[in-house]
């Protein structure tokens, strides 16, 4: 159980680094003087450089040591966030986003490996937690964010991100077992190759991939969108003020721990559904009362425990598929979510500046929408 927590609270503090920015994009849109679909494009940067990682690097974790990987990992996302602190221009803030993305996929491997040491019988409990740890370092990173950039400006997030990501390396090396390796006798470009096979022949992975990217799109639209309707009028918050609305997003921890329970009751495909219609039902909410700060509130309670139940639904799940390929499932599982989020929030920039808040929140309701519906199409055996 110790070992399980270090995890979560290593993967809360990975992942945490490509969000950053979300609370910020106000603030660093008058920073670099552009607009706000530009700023907005950071967010993009970073999911495509986390893809990148994903499945450059990911994968590795198939063949090579996870105690070794994971804190070399860490390593290279303390020195883009350094890079992105002292990031003179634009384009150079750009570029560092896009390796913060990259080097932070070191949760990813950790999540499988978590998977690896769990016994079956409690493989969705123990995912579970180390996925609430996720979730708790995504909530707090927007609000650390926004209460340190409001205090000593936006550089001082990145310098002082880049000074825990090196702290987390030497612990992580220090604690983490030792793993041997599923595959040792695969080339690199073999390994790759393998990915795509794992999607041809995977039906159900394949499913919940579009589970997954539809759900995250929509997750990347609010989040996206957010900052810009809260820094205006009516609301007119600080960067403070907006970073601790992440902290609304606590449901979706509980959302983590509810349906890692479902799936090691055999609920998975019921609970799929109740999830995905919550985060329906908060884009509903948010659009019909753009103005009302209450409905702003229930949303994000409501889609952050849809979007993340099922998440670990999803993954709970594509963990039961392969077990000697479980980096690789991931790469190709979050590839796709991410992939979603990406283009999630370019339309955002988008929706936001053609159809303000009520328009964004329309296109994420759609996206649910699509994502239910898909539901209906699967078979009632496959419910793990």
């Amino acid at each position: 159980m110790p070992l399980v927590w270090l995890m979560a609270v290593a993967c809360g503090l990975s992942v945490g680094g490509i969000y950053y920015a979300q609370p910020l994009l106000d603030l660093l849109a008058r920073s670099f003087d552009v607009s706000g679909a530009a700023a907005a494009s950071i967010i993009t940067v970073v999911q495509l450089g986390f893809v990148g990682g994903l499945v450059f690097l990911v994968p590795l974790g198939d063949f090579v040591n996870r105690r070794r990987l994971v804190p070399a990992m860490s390593l290279a996302a303390a020195a883009a966030m350094g890079c992105a602190a002292a990031a003179p221009g634009f384009a150079g803030f750009l570029a560092a986003s896009f390796f913060i993305g990259l080097s932070c996929t070191g949760a990813q491997v950790m999540v499988p490996m978590a998977a690896h040491l769990a016994a079956e019988t409690q493989r969705g409990a123990v995912v579970g937690r180390v996925m609430s740890g996720l979730l708790i370092g995504i909530l707090l990173a927007r609000a650390f964010a926004g209460l340190l950039a409001d205090a000593y400006g936006w550089r001082t997030v990145f310098a002082s991100a880049a000074l825990l990501m090196l702290v987390l390396a030497g612990v992580l090396y220090r604690y983490l077992p030792d793993t041997a390796p599923s595959e040792q006798r695969m080339g690199y470009a073999r390994m790759l190759g393998s990915i795509g096979a794992l999607l041809a022949h995977e039906p159900l992975l394949r499913r919940r991939i579009v589970y997954g990217a539809l759900g995250f799109a929509g997750f990347t639209i609010l989040w996206t969108t957010l900052p810009f309707l809260l820094a205006r009028a009516p609301y007119g918050y600080s960067e403070t003020t907006i970073g601790l609305f992440s902290l609304l997003g606590a449901a979706g921890a509980v959302g983590a721990s509810l349906a890692g329970s479902l799936h090691d009751r055999g609920r998975t495909r019921a609970g799929t559904a109740l999830f995905i219609g919550a985060a329906l039902l908060a884009f509903v909410v948010m659009g019909v009362l753009p103005h009302s700060l209450a409905a702003v509130v229930i949303g994000i309670l409501l889609m952050d425990l849809g979007v993340q139940g099922v998440q670990i639904l999803n993954q709970s799940t594509i963990y039961t598929l392969r077990p000697d390929a479980r980096s690789r499932i991931t790469t190709a599982y979050m590839s796709g979510f991410f992939i979603g989020g990406a283009l999630g929030s370019l339309l955002a920039g988008l929706a936001i500046d053609a159809a303000g808040w009520p328009g964004a929140m329309a296109l994420a309701g759609l996206l649910e929408a699509a994502a239910l519906a898909f539901w209906f199409t699967e078979p009632r055996q496959r419910s793990r």
